[in-house]
């Protein structure tokens, strides 16, 4: 079994917290109401968009594992316009603390038209203009892609999970999955 979930702002890709937030804090358990099904690979808590869910052990390792090197997009607003140089980066690879980060396909896009409100909204800075990005990575480290437009100068406000591999976010609305 295969779930698309769109995982909502603030919300944990677990089922469980276990944590001293965990009466303020939600969980998958919030929204899906299956049994035996684990999230393969993780979204941050501050992180949206798609997770996916499975009951496949095999299938999940091969979703969740670098090794496996399976493209993930990601909609990124950041802090600022980032210039041509700036993308380069990202597509050469970035020195981070924790090593070299692969080259990642990246590019400028308009807002999306789709894109739904987050709630809170994003920090608005009037002297400090916003854009967004499309980053497309094939390993997974903590926080990576927050650390990666950091590092070129470009702060992420905002980070959407578009697609994993094949599977894509689709229409799902925040807190909506389907079963495949």
């Amino acid at each position: 079994m295969i779930i698309l979930f769109n995982k909502p702002f603030n919300v944990l890709s677990q089922f469980t917290d276990k944590s001293n937030f965990a009466k303020e804090r939600k969980t998958l358990s919030h929204f899906i109401n299956i049994k035996q099904v684990y999230s393969a690979g993780r979204l941050d808590l501050d992180s949206e968009g798609l997770v996916i869910l499975t009951d496949d052990g095999s299938l999940q390792t091969k979703i969740s594992s670098p090794k496996f090197k399976i493209e993930k997009t990601y909609f990124v607003q950041v802090e600022g316009i980032p210039k041509e140089k700036d993308l380069y980066a990202l597509r050469k690879g970035l020195e981070l603390k924790d090593g070299l980060t692969k080259p990642a396909k990246a590019q400028t896009i308009e807002e999306p038209k789709w894109l739904w409100e987050r709630n809170p909204p994003i920090r608005v800075r009037k002297s400090i203009a916003d854009s967004w990005i499309e980053l497309k990575i094939k390993e997974g480290k903590n926080r990576q892609v927050r650390r990666m437009t950091a590092n070129i100068g470009f702060p992420t406000l905002r980070l959407i999970r578009t697609s994993i591999g094949e599977w894509k976010l689709g229409d799902l609305k925040p807190g909506d999955f389907k079963v495949l």
